[in-house]
């Protein structure tokens, strides 16, 4: 765990049954740290987790393929797709 500064320490409290807190020492114990080491470590690691999740885009196996697919052998561009991206190398000579 990381040396904190005194001023850089806030608490948070957690309110517990008896049972909650008997098994989080225990988990404590079996990894040989104490209950606020093993709570904060559990906590961040599942925050990280949790953000981790909503950056990421997870797709179906179905879904990656037809992506894979599509960036391998893009369609042909037609219609108003086609005329913009002409109008726009032509504007900017491109």
């Amino acid at each position: 765990m990381p040396n904190r500064d005194r001023e850089d320490n806030l608490a948070i409290a957690v309110n517990l049954t008896s049972e909650e807190k008997e098994l989080l020492e225990q988990a404590a114990s079996l990894k040989g740290v104490s209950l606020n080491q093993y709570m904060l470590v559990r906590a961040l690691g599942a925050a990280r987790e949790e953000i981790e999740t909503v950056d990421r885009i997870v797709l179906s196996d179905r879904d990656r393929d037809l992506f894979v697919e599509v960036m391998e052998n893009p369609p042909e561009l037609k219609g108003k797709l086609k005329e913009a991206i002409r109008d726009y190398q032509q504007k900017y000579n491109k």
